[in-house]
């Protein structure tokens, strides 16, 4: 976590100063080509799916696994969520096809164990059984918690309910063409609303409609603009460091670590540029501070020195490696990336190569049911088999691709949708009903 309060002298921050380190740490530059993914999941009960798993059989089913210091020989990292969710995060690896396979190897050991003690790891992007509760009693997850409370349901539902597909891919190189990582913070933005359209999967809260395909991307949009809203309305010419570092220094502070047993609550109101002007008299910041905030960050696409994206819903059974392989190559490829580019054209406007904060809540209410999704989907998945290819992916991987894409947007359905029809329902919106309209 770096330097602990009250540990040495102070490194205290001016606001150019950490804008600088934002600069530096945030950004790396490279040629692209690794890949990472974190797969996040819903732990249920298989024979009572409605109720709240102990914590104890959780620990049960990790203590049987090979992992040392909650990692599997691979290097693959087991962490929990504040619900109880389960994470999966792979180390980088080189190309899609290694990173995908390590995945599934290491996901079938996990469900193994799981299976073991009558536990299902469930694809769902937000519960659609259970309100579950906070079963981690750690400062940051209070801190949050009580950030979040101020703002209305959100936190809760996203900390507790909410599991996702998010993938890791270099930033790019310095220079300016498709590799570059100006464009590629921009194409994996306009990415985004079909991302979040095509692998929509939330679309039920207690049993019930919530209105929304991607009830996930809902939560996250009305969570905390200040620190989840993606980047809209800048020209081309922008540079995403310095974007990155407006929106990290004005973040709202989430929390304000301190020495045990003191809470990690942060006075409410201020920014974390707030605090480097004195706004906050308890202590200087620092930049080991500095480095936690950039990690209470939660747009859609996150910049760790990396890119980090944050919009896909949690897939059920395997579906996670569609988009998985999907992205990887309209990223990486540069004939895939110059077709998914023109292809998400038609969601910008005239003025920004960022597509508006409007379109991001279209795509998380109507999925590929809206013809500009539909159709923007499917022209990524039509350059994603000769992508694939070049990559070295096998074909049984590459007619999964496919099969989805025929299966979904080719009739302007997303996963959202087989969840709606297998259910019975009253046509009424589930609560709360503020948001979901």
């Amino acid at each position: 976590m770096g330097t602990e309060p009250g540990a040495g002298a102070p490194d205290e921050l001016t606001l150019d100063r950490a804008a600088g380190h934002i600069h530096g740490v945030c950004f790396k530059t490279g040629p692209p080509g690794n890949a990472g993914v974190e797969l996040e999941w819903l732990v249920l009960d298989r024979t009572m799916p409605h109720r709240a798993v102990p914590p104890e059989r959780i620990d049960a089913a990790l203590a049987s696994l090979p992992a040392t210091d909650g990692r599997l020989p691979s290097g693959t990292l087991l962490t929990r969520e504040p619900g109880g969710q389960l994470e999966l995060s792979t180390t980088c690896a080189p190309g899609p096809l290694t990173c995908v396979t390590t995945a599934a190897d290491d996901l079938a050991l996990v469900r193994q164990a799981f299976d073991e003690q009558g536990l299902d790891l469930s694809g769902y992007g937000l519960d659609p059984f259970r309100d579950p509760p906070r079963v981690l009693d750690e400062p940051r997850y209070a801190a949050m918690e009580a950030y979040f409370d101020r703002i209305g349901p959100w936190g809760r539902m996203m900390m507790r309910a909410t599991a996702a597909v998010q993938l890791n891919l270099d930033a790019g190189t310095e220079n300016g063409d498709i590799d570059g990582y100006r464009a590629r913070w921009q194409l994996v933005h306009r990415l985004g609303p079909v991302l979040v359209a095509t692998f929509a999967n939330s679309p039920l809260w207690h049993g019930k409609p919530t209105g929304w395909r991607s009830t996930r991307q809902a939560v996250w949009e009305h969570l905390d603009p200040s620190r989840t809203r993606p980047p809209h309305d800048l020209p081309a010419d922008a540079d995403p460091r310095d974007d990155w570092a407006r929106f990290a220094l004005d973040a709202g502070l989430l929390c304000l670590r301190r020495d045990k047993p003191a809470d990690w609550t942060a006075p409410p109101g201020h920014s974390f540029a707030d605090w480097l002007d004195g706004g906050i008299s308890e202590r200087p910041a620092t930049r080991a501070d500095l480095d936690y905030h950039l990690s209470t960050l939660f747009p859609p696409v996150r910049a760790r020195g990396w890119l980090e994206l944050r919009m896909i819903d949690a897939q059920p059974g395997d579906g996670w490696i569609v988009p998985a392989l999907l992205t990887t190559v309209l990223l990486d490829d540069r004939a895939a990336a110059e077709a998914a580019w023109a292809a998400t054209e038609p969601l910008c406007s005239p003025v920004s190569p960022f597509p508006s904060r409007s379109v991001w809540s279209r795509a998380a209410r109507l999925g590929t049911s809206a013809p500009e999704f539909a159709k923007a989907a499917l022209a990524c998945f039509d350059v994603a088999d000769a992508a694939l290819t070049r990559a070295g992916v096998p074909r049984d991987l590459r007619e999964a691709v496919a099969a989805f894409a025929e299966r979904y947007p080719a009739r302007g359905r997303c996963p959202a949708d087989d969840l709606l029809d297998d259910r019975s329902h009253t046509g009424r919106p589930a609560h709360p009903e503020g948001l979901l309209r």
